[in-house]
C-alpha cells in the first residue's frame, strides 16, 4: 500500500513539473519543443533502465515468448487508437478502416492467446468478475479525469487569455492534492471498505466537473484551480485502491499481468477519451462558427496561445471565446456522465464489501 502511494506521488510530482516546463517552453520557444524536450528524457530513461536493473534476478525457467500475440495485440491497439486520433481529422472511410482492422487484430490476438502456453495477456483475467469490475472502474475514473487536465489549461489560455505557462500553472494544486490523496489513502483503506471510499472519492471528481460546468466564463483562473484541485484529491486516492484491489482480486498467477493490464487500460481510456474529447470541441466550434461571419476554425485554433490571440479582432475576442466555453461544457458533461457509470459500476461489483465491513 504505501509503494503504490509512492508511485501515485511520483506520477504528481512530474505532474507539476511537466505544465511549468512545458508552458514556459511554449512562451518561451515553440510547441514543437513541447515534443523534442521528450527526446533526451527517453535516452536517460533507457540509461537508468540499465543502470538500475541490471542485476534483477532472471527467471531459470525457460518461457516461450508469444511474438504472435505480442505483434497482434500491438498492431491492433495501434490502429484502432490511430482510428479515434484522426477522428474528425480525417475521412469517415480512414477512420472507419482503421478501426476495423484494429479490431480484426484484437480479435485474433484473443484467438491466440485462448491457445498460447504462456499468453501475454492471460484470459482469464476477464473471467474474474471482481478484476473486471476493477479494470472498468479504472477506464471510467481516468477516462472523465483527463477531461478536467487536458481542458483546465486550455480554459485559462482561451478563455482567459493567459500565457500557457499560467495555463499550466492551473494545475499545481490539482497535483499536489492528488498526492495528498495517495498518500492518505493507505490510512482510510485501514478504517472504510473500497465500496465507500470509492463513492467518496468519485464524489469528488463529480464536484470538479459540476464546478466547471456551473461556474462563469470569466472565473479568476485561481478560482479554477481551487475547483480542480478536489479531482487531483480523488483521482490519487483512487489510483491506491483500485491498484491493491487489483492485486487482491487477481490470482497470484494473474497478479502480474493483471496489474500491468492495469495501467494500460488507464493509459487507453485517457488516449480515447482525450480523442473524443477532441471530436466534441471540434464540433462545438464548428456549430459556433456558422452562427458568426467573419470567425474561422483557424482564428479558434489561435485563441489558446496568448501570442496567436494577439492578432485576432478584439470585436470578436468575447464571441469567440463564449464559443469555446460552449465547448468544454459539452466536454465536461459527457466526463460527468463516466461517473455517474463509475457510480453504477461500483455498486454492481463492490457493494457487498460494504455489508461485509457491516457485518
Amino acid at each position: 500500500t504505501v509503494i503504490l502511494s509512492y508511485i501515485a506521488a511520483s506520477f504528481s510530482a512530474a505532474c507539476i513539473a511537466g505544465p511549468l516546463v512545458g508552458g514556459w517552453i511554449v512562451d518561451a520557444l515553440s510547441w514543437h519543443w513541447v515534443f523534442y524536450i521528450n527526446v533526451p528524457l527517453g535516452l536517460i530513461s533507457i540509461i537508468l533502465s540499465f543502470v538500475f536493473y541490471r542485476d534483477v534476478h532472471k527467471v531459470k525457467e525457460k518461457v516461450h515468448f508469444d511474438k504472435m500475440g505480442a505483434f497482434t495485440l500491438i498492431a491492433g491497439l495501434s490502429c484502432f487508437l490511430v482510428g479515434i486520433q484522426i477522428l474528425g481529422l480525417a475521412s469517415g472511410i480512414m477512420v472507419a478502416a482503421f478501426v476495423i482492422i484494429g479490431i480484426a487484430l484484437l480479435v485474433a490476438f484473443i484467438f491466440m492467446e485462448n491457445k498460447a502456453d504462456s499468453p501475454v495477456v492471460p484470459l482469464s483475467v476477464f473471467m474474474n468478475k471482481a478484476l473486471v469490475g476493477d479494470f472498468i472502474l479504472f477506464a471510467l475514473a481516468w477516462g472523465a479525469y483527463i477531461s478536467v487536465n487536458t481542458y483546465l489549461p486550455m480554459w485559462s489560455q482561451a478563455i482567459l487569455g493567459t500565457s500557457a505557462l499560467i495555463g499550466g500553472m492551473t494545475l499545481i494544486p490539482n497535483s499536489i492534492l492528488d498526492i495528498a490523496g495517495s498518500q492518505s489513502a493507505p490510512y482510510f483503506l485501514r478504517h472504510f471498505s473500497n465500496y465507500r471510499l470509492l463513492i467518496i472519492n468519485f464524489t469528488l471528481i463529480i464536484i470538479t466537473i459540476l464546478g466547471l460546468i456551473l461556474v462563469p466564463m470569466n472565473t479568476p483562473y485561481q478560482i479554477l484551480m481551487i475547483i480542480a484541485a478536489l479531482s487531483g484529491l480523488g483521482v490519487g486516492s483512487i489510483f491506491v485502491i483500485l491498484q491493491i484491489k487489483v492485486q487482491i482480486d487477481a490470482s497470484e498467477k494473474d497478479m502480474a499481468p493483471a496489474t500491468s493490464l492495469s495501467f494500460l487500460i488507464r493509459i487507453l481510456a485517457q488516449t480515447v477519451m482525450a480523442a473524443i474529447y477532441g471530436v466534441i470541441m471540434n464540433l462545438a466550434l464548428a456549430r459556433g462558427i456558422a452562427g458568426h461571419r467573419g470567425i474561422t476554425m483557424t482564428m479558434m485554433n489561435k485563441l489558446s496561445d496568448a501570442e496567436s490571440a494577439k492578432s485576432l479582432p478584439t470585436a470578436l475576442l468575447p464571441i469567440m471565446r463564449r464559443i469555446f466555453h460552449s465547448g468544454i461544457i459539452e466536454i465536461m458533461y459527457v466526463a460527468l456522465f463516466l461517473m455517474i457509470c463509475a457510480y453504477v459500476v461500483n455498486f454492481i461489483y463492490n457493494r457487498h464489501e460494504a455489508k461485509k465491513a457491516a457485518e
